[in-house]
């Protein structure tokens, strides 16, 4: 079985996120489109999320690929396949 290897971070309690919080910070990340902060994102997400479960949320999503996270900013990077497909219909060839 995969196991999933994320950061080991050092808190006295684990927080596991529920669906719809990993839900809203992922919404809320592809509706910003730019690079933003963890302090500048837990601002604008619609509800109050506690700083363990943000920063194991943040960890899921960069593993899986859906974000990039360098120096305390991320960026929002995961574009489905349809939208990727569109997206390189409309590009101009270099």
């Amino acid at each position: 079985m995969l196991e999933i290897k994320l950061k080991k971070r050092e808190y006295s309690e684990q927080r596991s996120p529920t669906l719809n919080t990993l839900l809203m910070v992922e919404e809320t990340l592809m509706n910003i489109g730019e690079v933003i902060t963890i302090a500048e994102l837990k601002r604008r997400l619609p509800k109050q999320v506690m700083h363990q479960t943000l920063m194991s949320i943040i960890d899921y999503l960069e593993y899986s690929g859906k974000i990039v996270v360098h120096d305390d900013k991320v960026l929002w990077t995961f574009n489905p396949e349809s939208k990727l497909k569109k997206a390189i219909s409309k590009g101009t060839e270099i």
